[in-house]
């Protein structure tokens, strides 16, 4: 078992819950001496890795990693707009796109890693849960919230379920313009992890909503557009 609580305790104390919409990190007001502790975990879980780990630990280990690292890689380059301002790894999708996404930034047992490799060929290929987009965090306010705790093996199925349920039932995730059913981005980029078809789709947001958005999910045919802010989660 791997001990998230020094990115446990900076969770705790840097993310903020506001009155309406997704959490906030407060970047600017982090002193060095957090940014340090920070550092140490990321080094921690790098030099460790997954091994002896069991499935759900893995599991939470890739998601704090990933989050942590995308925490870190904001406070060095803060103040940005975005995330998508921080354009690392040389690639032309860095240049065109922006982000630090594909840029191998950590060392895992000897393997070199960038976010796109957490989530995609780790997260997405080898755990095939889609609860796995409701946990990883991108920064921004289109993304589903950062926690304010850290996940755990042992907590792993209750967070990632309520993590599913905060955002589906949150305006940037899912909400109605009237009679047209708008989804978060997500949706869209990632549909055939959520089943491949407007019905699937419209399915699994309804197992997780709450009435009475449930019924007029079920009551659907398909989204009529998709929504996503890429703006920096900072504090307001």
């Amino acid at each position: 078992m791997f001990d998230h609580g020094a990115w446990d305790a900076l969770l705790a104390t840097h993310v903020s819950i506001p009155a309406i919409g997704p959490t906030r990190v407060a970047y600017g007001a982090f002193p060095a001496a957090d940014r340090g502790v920070l550092a140490d975990y990321l080094a921690r879980l790098q030099r460790q890795g997954i091994a002896g780990l069991g499935w759900a630990e893995q599991f939470a280990f890739w998601i704090n990693l990933y989050n942590a690292q995308t925490v870190a890689v904001v406070l060095d380059h803060y103040p940005v707009a975005s995330i998508r301002d921080i354009a690392l790894g040389g690639s032309l999708r860095a240049v065109v796109s922006g982000g630090p996404w594909q840029a191998k930034l950590m060392t895992v047992t000897g393997v070199r890693l960038s976010l796109d490799d957490i989530e995609h060929a780790i997260l997405r290929r080898m755990y095939r849960d889609p609860r796995l987009h409701y946990a990883i965090n991108c920064a921004s306010l289109g993304c589903p919230s950062l926690r304010r705790s850290a996940f755990t093996g042992a907590n792993l199925e209750a967070q990632l379920q309520a993590s599913a349920r905060e955002f589906i039932n949150s305006p940037h995730g899912v909400r109605f313009d009237a009679d047209r059913l708008v989804l978060s981005g997500i949706f869209d980029w990632y549909r055939k992890d959520f089943g491949g078809t407007d019905r699937a789709v419209i399915e699994h947001l309804a197992s997780h909503a709450e009435a009475p958005l449930r019924e007029r999910l079920l009551g659907a045919d398909c989204a009529a557009g998709h929504q996503y802010d890429w703006a920096l989660n900072d504090v307001l």
